[in-house]
């Protein structure tokens, strides 16, 4: 089974942005961040991505919108995200 590719789309003094590091990093997931704090390119690729996020972060798990840091708490809850993450 293949590594999931697990993206995190953040911002500098989110605290729900370090929630869901954490449960990732708890996981033993390796994921890329792109902080957008001050907007940029990563930020319209956020939001060409997932026309909808208003909020931070966003998480995408081989390219599919998981959203935020609630929605990967419920996923880890319902015990669905260890299959989404190949665990």
């Amino acid at each position: 089974m293949t590594t999931p590719k697990v993206e995190i789309y953040t911002k500098l003094y989110c605290g729900y942005c370090v929630r869901a590091k954490r449960l990732l990093a708890s996981k033993g997931v390796d994921f890329e961040e792109y902080d957008i704090t001050l907007g940029g390119p990563k930020k319209e690729e956020m939001l060409r991505r997932k026309p909808d996020a208003f909020t931070v972060p966003q998480i995408f798990i081989d390219d599919i919108p998981v959203g935020g840091s609630d929605d990967l708490a419920r996923l880890d809850h319902e015990g669905k995200l260890d299959s989404l993450l190949g665990l």
